[in-house]
């Protein structure tokens, strides 16, 4: 199983979409910096899409690049980790 890349190596524009994200579902400090532990834990991934629910915000990616950030009422598609 292929596990999500770091922050430094998924492109820049994923990165630019991200970001946009975090700021259009208001997405907490203290909630990003559980995402940073999540992802410097070198968590594996399915291949294909999956997301991750972190009670106020799901990430959702596909094989090892996380794609975007949704609402927690918004439904994700791809295997739940």
């Amino acid at each position: 199983m292929p596990q999500v890349e770091t922050w430094s190596n998924i492109p820049a524009a994923i990165c630019n979409h991200l970001i946009e994200r975090m700021h259009d579902r208001n997405v907490r400090l203290e909630d990003l910096n559980k995402l940073r532990i999540w992802l410097d834990s070198k968590p594996e991934v399915p291949a294909g899409q999956w997301y991750k629910d972190f009670g106020s915000f799901k990430i959702c990616g596909e094989n090892r690049f996380p794609k975007t950030f949704l609402l927690p009422g918004q439904a994700a598609k791809g295997q739940k980790l």
